[in-house]
């Protein structure tokens, strides 16, 4: 990549969106320590309020993409962004803990569609073989967010206040969308700095630019072992989000400081797998020349890597050893992201923000019950470790589920969803 090409240029931002969006989204596990307190919450109620961000969420998964495929990237993630920088703020301000809910809640609402609308946008400005790369490096960015988060916050709560901490990450969110306004075109042609070389690579927008109506039950049916496996997939990612900043906080009594750094060694093991599971879901792309292989048995792997890695924690507790094991983990589970945001895209491109809307449904739900259910384990057993050792089974069906996926098998688009007749003037 070189820093002056345009398609770079969208990239970057795109990674920083992701980086921002995670930020704003789990910020809330390290300074639950200090509201807490304050609010006299327990480990359950703490679970509904990381929870409350997923119910929007959920909601506005398929809602978002649909937008983002009809009104394009530019807008839809410019309103999007406004609304979850506001929220962030507004965190900041709240009284208790219905209030807390309610900023959450709408937190969950202005990032419904960010990432099934920057899917939409990697189809427009990526070429195909280098969307496992594109996928992976913005996820990167988003476990950057998850790692870099709890001693950020911490570092903010100490200089400001746990409420300062949401005041001063929303003004950031802001910055972001003035720049992203600024600076993306949703037709790469129109943006002022790309080259003849940059666009020959690109699929053609037209491509993009027929909206066909979409054939929802259809597209529903073909994409639904894609959200199971995605299901699978989230309820680890959110337990880890959720639960990590504490369970060493409060496993091994930790300081504040030192179960920040914790948790931060076991979400850079999520950064690393991230971009590598793009490059190698491409690579394999390249060399086997299929879809299933690159994708579908890739995630097929890294899920019974994942499963294996948290063994020891049913048989151990050792700080190091648990460290360890969740690093591993959380490296193993992360290494899925490139070819499963791939996979939308592979399947049905027209579609590709409804489609991982879709997907990420998956996610979005296992974010409503994978904490809550990680609460009421911690509060009834006291077992910090229980509720990492149940999410085994998710790997287990995870794994089975996404040989159904078959990435090779694209949607037919023209059978299920004709163009409309356009105007002649088109």
């Amino acid at each position: 990549m070189k820093l002056t090409r345009a398609t770079t240029h969208v990239l970057i931002l795109l990674c920083v969106m992701y980086f921002i969006t995670y930020v704003d989204r789990v910020n809330v596990s390290t300074a639950a320590a200090d509201f807490g307190k304050e609010f006299g919450l327990s480990k359950t109620q703490l679970g509904f309020v990381f929870s409350a961000f997923a119910y929007p969420y959920l909601v506005f998964q398929i809602i978002g993409g649909w937008l983002g495929d009809k009104y394009g990237p530019r807008k839809t993630l410019t309103v999007c962004a406004i609304i979850w920088a506001g929220s962030t703020i507004l965190t900041g301000l709240v009284g208790g803990f219905a209030s807390l809910i309610v900023a959450r809640m709408l937190l969950g609402l202005g990032e419904g569609a960010t990432f099934p609308t920057a899917t939409r946008a990697m189809a427009n400005w990526t070429s195909p073989d280098k969307r496992g790369f594109a996928q992976g490096i913005t996820h990167a960015f988003a476990r950057v967010g998850n790692a870099v988060t709890p001693p950020l916050v911490v570092a903010l709560i100490a200089s400001t206040s746990w409420r300062g901490s949401f005041v001063v990450l929303g003004c950031v969110s802001l910055v972001w969308v003035a720049w992203w306004a600024w600076a993306f075109r949703d037709n790469p042609a129109d943006h002022p700095n790309i080259t003849k070389e940059e666009l020959a690579k690109l699929p053609e927008y037209g491509h993009f630019k027929d909206r066909p109506k979409v054939p929802w039950m259809p597209l529903f049916k073909r994409m639904m072992p894609v959200t199971i496996t995605y299901f699978c997939y989230g309820w680890i990612l959110w337990l880890f989000l959720s639960w990590i900043p504490q369970y060493f906080l409060h496993s091994y009594n930790l300081d504040l400081k030192k179960s920040a750094i914790f948790s931060a060694g076991v979400f850079f093991a999520g950064v690393i797998g991230d971009a590598l599971g793009g490059i190698v879901s491409d690579h394999l792309l390249k060399k086997t020349g299929s879809l299933n292989t690159a994708r579908r048995n890739l995630v097929v792997i890294c899920m019974l890597l994942t499963l294996a890695s948290l063994v020891p924690l049913m048989f151990v507790h050792d700080l190091v050893i648990s460290a360890i094991c969740l690093s591993l983990g959380f490296f193993f589970i992360e290494f899925t992201i490139g070819p499963m945001w791939s996979i939308p895209m592979d399947i049905a491109p027209k579609f590709s923000g409804t489609a991982s809307g879709m997907m990420n449904t998956g996610s979005a739900l296992a974010a409503i019950l994978s904490p809550v259910v990680g609460g009421l384990l911690i509060d009834k057993t006291g077992n910090w470790e229980l509720p990492f050792i149940v999410s085994m089974a998710l790997m287990v069906l995870g794994s089975i589920v996404a040989f159904a996926m078959r990435p090779d098998k694209k949607f037919d688009e023209t059978l299920h969803a004709p163009l409309q007749p356009r105007p002649a003037s088109a």
